[in-house]
């Protein structure tokens, strides 16, 4: 079967797609793309595409989603499916620009770990944000991810480029999973891609947040292992 590569959000790791590797990597490959070394989305895709295979399908979360535009602007015809998982297509706006330099602030002033604790009512459904397991993976991940990595990661994300213009380029089937309760992304930034990609669909998770593969695991299992052809059909 087509290897599978997944690519992730800031301040995430590997932990965030613990429970699809658990459900998809038997009898196929899974490979993780690296998003701790560059500065620019570029530079991220330009990494994930030397460290995957010829033929593989994409599964990007949020930032991961940025990276996989400027994937599918460069080789598209590696990719044989794409899955966009609560991700979204414009540049960033002012007010996303002063956020994110409102983070950078805290890291110069030493405060690394109220990123994550500022995040948190964005990340997760408010019916989950009082449960321990949830915002304690995501302090984890945060610690894990550490404040150099960070910031290469903001500085990425506020550079890139808008990639509505290219939506219409992307060929490949493509799923689009949102939770509806998501703190960062919204319901018109799903239709805006829904609408641009030729061959895609979108899938909709009622009291959901931006966590999707950690909130919904099962849930998220499923609609990937379905549509990444695990019958037998890829």
């Amino acid at each position: 079967m087509t290897p599978i590569v997944f690519a992730s959000g800031q301040l995430l790791t590997a932990a965030v797609w613990a429970p699809q590797i658990e459900a998809l990597s038997p009898g196929r490959e899974v490979i993780l793309a690296d998003h701790t070394h560059d500065d620019t989305i570029a530079g991220m895709a330009d990494r994930l595409l030397a460290a995957a295979p010829a033929q593989f399908c994409l599964v990007a979360h949020a930032m991961g989603g940025f990276v996989a535009f400027e994937v599918m602007r460069r080789a598209p015809e590696r990719v044989e499916r794409l899955a966009l998982l609560a991700t979204l297509a414009p540049a960033d706006g002012p007010t996303q620009t002063q956020r994110r330099q409102g983070y950078i602030r805290l890291v110069e002033e030493g405060r690394f770990e109220a990123v994550a604790e500022e995040r948190i009512p964005m990340l997760i459904a408010p019916a989950r944000r009082g449960e321990a397991a949830l915002t304690q993976a995501i302090r984890q991940m945060a610690r894990d991810t550490g404040p150099e990595i960070f910031l290469r990661q903001q500085r990425a994300i506020m550079s890139r480029p808008d990639s509505r213009p290219g939506l219409p380029h992307i060929t490949a089937p493509t799923l689009i999973v949102w939770g509806e309760e998501d703190g960062i992304t919204t319901a018109a930034h799903q239709s805006e891609i829904l609408l641009g990609v030729p061959n895609a669909r979108l899938e909709t998770l009622p009291a959901c947040g931006h966590l999707l593969t950690l909130e919904q695991p099962e849930r998220v299992n499923g609609l990937l292992a379905a549509f990444l052809g695990f019958d037998g059909q890829t």
